[in-house]
């Protein structure tokens, strides 16, 4: 899901930058910097799984567990997931610096996103409906994720279409594995840790 340096139009690069810039300003003056040791391990949860890469036909694919981190964190998945980011940038070359903020823009966004689309069906008092909302966070993140790393090419020239239907087309997979994946987390947390994902203990539901 990381898009490389050279592969945008400046325009798009501009843009990117600006709204991780916005992103980034709101997380850090809506983060509880009590859970600032969340934050640090979702970041590094991202830097993992995003760095194992699965082939597919002629790409590659990769979980990125965005879904997870905005029902966790919120606003604050802005920081945590630019690091990650320029981490992987630095280290392994994923991406680039000159994208690095549509790369962020188009990963972190959907986590807010999946926060004030599915924040109140993990809270439910039903186990099972709230497994249904974390797996509809999980690929949900990916849907929008996809969507934008479309965008992003599509906007840069008639030359990336194919490649945007084929970043799409590869990450279905992907989608159904996030779903999964992130329903089983939602439901473990609620068990062992619902503070992590800002609800009460299960033992408190009528």
């Amino acid at each position: 899901m990381h898009i490389v340096d050279g592969a945008l139009a400046v325009p798009v690069l501009a843009v990117g930058a600006a709204l991780t810039v916005a992103g980034v300003a709101l997380g850090l003056k809506r983060m509880d910097y009590d859970h600032l040791p969340q934050v640090g391990v979702l970041s590094a949860a991202f830097f993992i799984a995003s760095y194992i890469h699965l082939p597919i036909g002629f790409s590659s694919v990769h979980l990125i567990l965005n879904g997870l981190i905005g029902l966790a964190l919120g606003w604050a998945a802005f920081p945590a997931l630019l690091v990650a980011l320029f981490l992987q940038a630095v280290f392994f070359g994923f991406g680039g610096f000159l994208v690095l903020g549509v790369n962020a823009v188009n990963i972190a966004l959907p986590a807010v996103m999946v926060y004030y689309l599915c924040a109140h069906g993990i809270s439910s008092s039903s186990p099972r409906v709230a497994a249904i909302w974390g797996a509809i966070g999980g690929a949900g993140s990916i849907v929008l994720t996809t969507i934008m790393v479309a965008f992003s090419l599509m906007l840069s020239g008639e030359a990336f279409l194919l490649a945007a239907k084929a970043t799409f087309v590869a990450h279905i997979p992907v989608m159904i594995v996030e779903g999964g994946v992130t329903a089983a987390a939602v439901l473990l947390l609620r068990k062992v840790k619902p503070e992590f994902l800002h609800i009460k203990d299960e033992t408190d539901y009528a």
